[in-house]
């Protein structure tokens, strides 16, 4: 399948590592360019190399903090100059942030302001563009929406899923599509360090809950997010699609 995307640019947002970065190379490989954007310039640095060494066109890298407000707007900027529009935005980065009862109002906002509100600004900040053009492509990266135990990040992730949905029903009429894709266990830093570090634990819950008996691959969600990027896709809009091996549910 031919997906047309060598003359589409896209702002990879959370693209250091795990999904953001394995998307920014499913992307690279159809000639998308590109622009990335993390905390983290060192990582983005190697991921630029890596995708320019295989043949991908020069990557635009932008360090900052989508939580803060001046960055957020820099982010856009330095995107649309670089790549001189923004067809495509794949919003990727969050973060798991579990909390208890105990927990006072700063954990939940932080992780309400990574998780949705900052994703909320760039899209809003970056849309009208996309509508005028009548052309554009907003793919969510969310998660788990059923826990077993409090975690402020899920919060907010359900808030980015109505808001996600309501939005596509907006910009429809403008030929933009906005989709999120809901990742399971996909082999990340974040799966290895965090959810699951101990090689027992982590094949006791493949065993009880992937029925597909292994945890996927970043690389196995990018190729998705490539597909409803393209014009392909341009009749999906609103969904909420889960890569996650059959997993369907997350007992944590």
């Amino acid at each position: 399948m031919q997906l047309d995307l060598s003359d589409k640019t896209a702002l990879v947002t959370g693209a250091s590592a795990g999904l953001g970065a394995a998307i920014a190379g499913c992307l690279a490989r159809e000639g998308v360019h590109l622009a990335i954007t993390a905390r983290r310039i060192d990582p983005l640095r190697s991921l630029a190399t890596k995708l320019e060494a295989g043949g991908a066109m020069p990557v635009r890298l932008i360090q900052g903090d989508l939580t803060r407000q001046d960055d957020l707007e820099r982010i856009a900027a330095e995107a649309i100059q670089g790549l001189g529009r923004v067809d495509i935005l794949i919003n990727c980065a969050g973060a798991s942030s579990p909390v208890s009862i105990e927990d006072g109002d700063t954990v939940w906002d932080e992780a309400a302001m990574l998780n949705f509100t900052a994703i909320r600004r760039l899209t809003h900040r970056l849309l009208p563009a996309m509508q005028a053009r009548r052309w554009g492509r907003i793919i969510n990266i969310s998660g788990s929406m059923e826990q077993r135990r409090l975690n402020a990040a899920a919060a907010a992730k359900g808030a980015l899923h109505i808001w996600a949905k309501s939005l596509s029903c907006v910009v429809a009429k403008d030929c933009v599509t906005v989709n999120t894709i809901a990742p399971g266990r996909l082999w990340s830093e974040q799966i290895r360090e965090r959810l699951h570090p101990d090689q027992r634990e982590r094949d006791a819950f493949i065993d009880a809950n992937i029925p597909i008996g292994r945890f996927g691959e970043p690389e196995e969600l990018g190729v998705l997010a490539a597909f409803l990027a393209s014009p392909v896709a341009s009749y999906i809009t609103g969904t909420v699609i889960a890569v996650d091996g059959g997993m369907q549910r997350s007992p944590h």
